[in-house]
């Protein structure tokens, strides 16, 4: 996939804000994305509103505030992945010739508290196996059984995403903290702390996808970055439960995650490796969930997942940064947006404009998100 290209991004900062509504931050986003994009009203062909809470017509509301109805205006729902989903829908229809240039969008105004969601049946939720802190716990307790894992690996990955998220100022919490400030936060479901856990909140982000052509001008005269490959995949049945419980594929590790056939299909189409990234941004609704997700992109070996975070490699200044943003432990985590926002960052990162947090000589990036455990979307982005 090499006939995309981001043509401009933008955001509405992630946490919580009594006066916007979802709409208004999806304003914000497509606004400033469509003006660094330097597209006005009909110079874009379709549109695509990533959302798991927004209810009905969600991307009709932001683009009627804006005028800029008419065109397809198709929303989209996967759980955290939905701006992943609603990436690759809007290139694959600028690839296959039916659009030059489309809209992606990303909002949500999260309820406070545990996440719901209707994906889970009512049995799961009641044995605390739906997408809350109890599931997320038993995901870090399979993790640290099968590769180390201990509470202080965990604890390292708040204090480095929270490091990272003090440079951002589109974070929802942008101070430092230590190891021993995590620990300390009371326990929430053995062994997951309140830090390791990120917050659901709102915000908004905006990507302008187009057709690459020779002489398109980008943003302060840099290289454009492109969509190398825009992949989502669902889970495998698992034989122990289903693919919605960290018991699935306990008996049979041959069963492969949803995010390693999402990324082993993105570095196949976008001709790339593990080894060839510059910079990641990752799932880490828990601080578990970020460590899986090292083994399960084939960043490192299965079980050495606490190694590669030990040995520096995944800090700023290392081989492979991961979560410069400072991932959603620091961002929070509006689901519609999530994906999107990742995109953006590692735009920036891309172009050199990232200011305190860039990774320099960023050149191939990774976006990953994880959606209600069945579904896995990954982006590679080059320049």
């Amino acid at each position: 996939m090499s006939g995309v290209e981001i043509a401009g991004v933008g955001m509405h900062p992630f946490g919580r804000f009594d006066g916007p509504t979802a709409t208004d931050m999806g304003v914000t986003a497509v606004r400033a994305a469509l003006a660094e994009a330097g597209v006005g009203r009909g110079g874009f062909q379709a549109a695509f509103c990533a959302t798991a809470y927004g209810g009905v017509a969600s991307g009709h509301r932001v683009l009627g505030a804006l005028g800029m109805t008419g065109m397809p205006i198709v929303d989209v729902e996967a759980g955290c992945a939905s701006g992943a989903a609603a990436l690759m829908l809007a290139c694959g229809a600028i690839e296959a010739g039916q659009h030059d240039t489309a809209v992606v969008f990303g909002i949500e105004k999260m309820p406070r508290g545990i996440i719901r969601s209707s994906f889970f049946a009512p049995w799961q939720e009641e044995a605390g196996m739906a997408a809350t802190p109890a599931y997320f716990a038993m995901r870090a307790q399979r993790l640290m059984a099968t590769s180390g894992v201990t509470k202080e690996d965990l604890a390292a990955v708040v204090v480095k995403n929270r490091a990272n998220g003090a440079g951002n100022p589109d974070a929802m919490f942008r101070a430092e903290v230590s190891a021993g400030d995590v620990l300390a936060s009371r326990v929430v479901s053995e062994p997951l702390h309140l830090w390791m856990l990120c917050s659901p909140n709102e915000g908004a982000a905006c990507v302008v996808l187009r057709a690459a052509r020779h002489g398109h001008p980008s943003p302060a005269g840099t290289a454009p970055v492109r969509v190398a490959a825009a992949v989502l995949r669902s889970h495998l049945p698992g034989p122990v439960l289903s693919e919605s419980t960290p018991m699935s594929g306990l008996t049979d590790d041959t069963v492969p995650a949803a995010s390693t056939l999402a990324a082993d299909a993105a570095y196949d189409i976008a001709g790339v490796g593990p080894d060839d990234l510059h910079v990641v941004e990752c799932q880490d609704t828990d601080a578990a969930r970020e460590l899986l997700a090292y083994e399960e992109l084939r960043l490192c070996a299965p079980g050495a997942s606490a190694s590669l975070l030990a040995s520096g490699a995944t800090a700023m200044g290392g081989r492979l940064p991961v979560n410069p943003s400072g991932g959603l432990l620091s961002k929070g985590e509006p689901l519609g947006a999530s994906a999107l926002g990742q995109v953006v960052e590692l735009v920036h990162q891309l172009r050199g404009d990232a200011g305190a947090r860039q990774v320099e000589g960023a050149r191939v990036a990774l976006a990953h998100t994880v959606g209600r455990g069945a579904n896995a979307g990954v982006v590679i982005l080059t320049r």
